[in-house]
């Protein structure tokens, strides 16, 4: 094809897109994989070959596991400068919309002679680029039109949400270059950033620029969360007010000037870990403030869903996320921890109207015994109990608020892992514990829950934790001299310790006598979390 189809499309003095030419095909050949939202969200998926950019749009965007299969339909060729084209055409024009360079470098195809590789129905090519690796194939179908795109050699990791709405180009996410000027390779900006090299694509930079880092006025915000005490039963007198116990990531939002940043209650940054979220965020107009919320996953009934957070922040599942708000610390320059808890929701209700996203988490009146039995019935965690002339005590646990738990999930500390046995790969199951008086006590362990992704994820993240101490004061034997908690001999031989840093959550039938889990299932890390806080928690009867 030439590029005249390219050109009759498009009106070059409407939209910032390259006219282009044809241009001689270099040593090295490159590719560009383009997210594109305009009537619908698709990727661009184009090769370098012959003098222009051979292209395909690929609607679910490329296969990563070995032999996945994916529709590409064929579009007309486009210039070899569109490699460097993102930002926003047109509404009108031909694929108005955002585009993004989601993905850019070079590839080797198979064949010595490609372009008849391809006129000839199927190319055979390895991608190195900064999310891609590795082998695909293109495959025309009976319509000339219709290929397919097809995983060759080992699996790939898939990219994560995070990494999914960044430019490898420039940072920026979809929404920042809906919002701003298109930039190309022929109408580079003052300061813009330089076009990557052929032959050594450049690591994808976050989402955000150097200079929206979190400042130091914006770092001085930070409040270490107050924490809720946990109770066995409710509470007998009226002096409460309730809120629903959502199974998320804590966050804090610092607002500061035309920043904004998602921190977890252990001072990690958050801001890009939720693209999602802080958008909404900004999109509200907010003041100079701090918020304290908590932000879930929810299932197709609207319930959190603590292993729906963990599919998304793995890249496995894009399910609806929340933020639901349920404190103001800070308004403007006014501290307001000092204030009682009824006066700063009233404050926090008046700042904001909910969106799909960002929900004010409202106050539940009446009994705690009877609204614990409603939250039962509709599969819900639990209830967070507060007093409502409570002060924000920073990283406190001082009683005046409290957490009410149904179901049984307990956060656990990871100490070490078994061998894999049979088909499986990289672990056996986790070992768990629970700080206690005398240290870590291991308190059984955890083999259900995973996917083989996943399991390689965790044996990833392990490594550098390996040592050769078992982290765990009750083990290997009990006082009797057997080895315990369910922890076999043989295991016991072949277990990998670890430094007890990471945090889980997982939920199970009971407590047994010898305080062990039972029939533990693993949700997911929590990253929020520090494994020095890590107690067993009570469970509330309702």
């Amino acid at each position: 094809m030439s590029l005249r189809e390219y050109q009759k499309k498009r009106d070059f003095k409407k939209t910032a897109e390259p006219p282009g030419k044809r241009e001689r095909s270099g040593g090295v050949r490159r590719f560009v994989v383009q997210k594109h939202e305009a009537s619908h969200l698709h990727y661009d998926f184009r090769l370098e070959l012959d003098g222009s950019l051979k292209s395909w749009a690929v609607p679910k965007g490329m296969p990563f596991a070995k032999g996945e299969k994916r529709l590409a339909v064929q579009v007309e060729d486009h210039p070899v400068s569109y490699i460097h084209f993102e930002g926003p055409i047109p509404q009108g024009q031909y694929g108005g919309g955002t585009v993004m360079v989601w993905d850019t470098g070079t590839y080797e195809p198979a064949s010595k002679t490609p372009l008849k590789e391809l006129e000839g129905g199927k190319l055979h090519f390895t991608l190195h680029g900064t999310k891609l690796e590795g082998e695909w194939y293109l495959v025309r179908l009976r319509n000339e039109k219709q290929w397919l795109l097809i995983r060759g050699g080992d699996d790939m990791k898939p990219v994560s949400n995070r990494m999914d709405n960044t430019s490898a180009l420039s940072g920026r996410s979809m929404k920042q270059l809906a919002d701003a000027e298109p930039w190309t390779s022929s109408r580079k900006k003052k300061g813009a950033p330089a076009e990557p090299e052929a032959v050594k694509p450049k690591k994808i930079a976050s989402p955000r620029k150097k200079s929206a880092e979190p400042s130091a006025a914006a770092s001085a915000l930070y409040v270490e969360p107050m924490k809720a005490r946990p109770a066995s039963s409710p509470p007998v007198d009226d002096d409460w007010i309730y809120e629903v116990k959502f199974d998320g990531f804590r966050a804090l939002t610092l607002k500061h000037g035309r920043n904004m940043f998602l921190m977890s209650r252990t001072e990690k940054d958050m801001t890009d870990k939720f693209p999602e979220v802080t958008e909404a965020l900004l999109e509200l107009g907010l003041p100079d403030c701090v918020l304290d919320g908590e932000i879930a996953a929810l299932d197709e009934k609207g319930r959190s869903s603590f292993q729906l957070l963990q599919a998304y922040d793995l890249g496995q599942e894009q399910p609806p996320l929340c933020y639901y708000v349920f404190d103001l610390l800070r308004l403007k320059k006014r501290d307001l921890t000092d204030l009682p808890l009824v006066k700063r929701k009233a404050m926090l209700r008046e700042l904001f109207k909910d969106s799909a996203v960002i929900r004010y988490s409202a106050s539940l009146e009446g009994n705690a015994t009877e609204l614990l039995k409603q939250v039962k019935k509709f599969g819900l965690e639990g209830l967070i109990g507060k007093r409502p002339d409570s002060t924000y005590e920073a990283g406190r646990r001082s009683g005046q608020w409290i957490k009410l738990k149904i179901n049984q999930e307990q956060e656990v500390v990871i100490g070490g892992f078994t061998a894999p046995g049979g088909s499986r790969k990289h672990i056996g199951a986790l070992i768990l514990g629970v700080h206690a008086e005398g240290g870590l006590q291991c308190v059984g362990k955890v083999g259900t829950g995973f996917n083989e992704r996943l399991l390689q994820e965790l044996h990833e993240q392990f490594q550098p934790l390996i040592q050769k101490k078992c982290p765990f004061a009750n083990l290997p034997a009990d006082r009797s001299g057997r080895w315990g908690q369910g922890i076999t001999q043989a295991e016991m031989k072949n277990c990998t310790w670890l430094k007890p840093r990471l945090v889980c959550q997982v939920k199970f039938a009971e407590w047994t006598r010898d305080q062990r889990l039972r029939q533990p299932v693993f949700l997911g890390l929590r990253e929020d979390k520090p494994a020095r806080e890590v107690v067993r928690e009570a469970t509330t009867a309702a």
